[in-house]
């Protein structure tokens, strides 16, 4: 199944200045432990859903009370800077819709 199958909300937003933290979360545990637990969403993964250097993620981080998978990676043009599109970060999670998760 693709992440965005299994996630009730998905989300991309600014962390200051020059990186994005992106929250993704589920509606139950068993779920949530389904895609921390599957293996495929990792550094690499994300980085290649991005097409950036496995180095640029910075952090995926499971919040098992809230059933919600927080990642932080650097974002490759600084919010504001001369042809940076998204200002806020907030469009920025499309890629991770289509990870696939057994």
């Amino acid at each position: 199944m693709k992440l965005s199958e299994l996630a009730s909300g998905l989300s991309s937003k600014n962390a200051g200045n020059f990186h994005l933290t992106f929250d993704i979360l589920f509606e139950s545990a068993a779920t949530y432990r389904r895609v921390l637990d599957s293996g495929r969403l990792t550094p690499d993964a994300v980085a290649n859903a991005y097409g950036v250097d496995p180095s640029e993620v910075l952090a995926i981080i499971g919040f098992e009370p809230g059933h919600a998978i927080k990642i932080n990676m650097r974002r490759r043009i600084a919010s504001g800077d001369p042809g940076e599109t998204d200002v806020f970060g907030a469009q920025q999670y499309a890629p991770l819709l289509e990870l696939e998760i057994p």
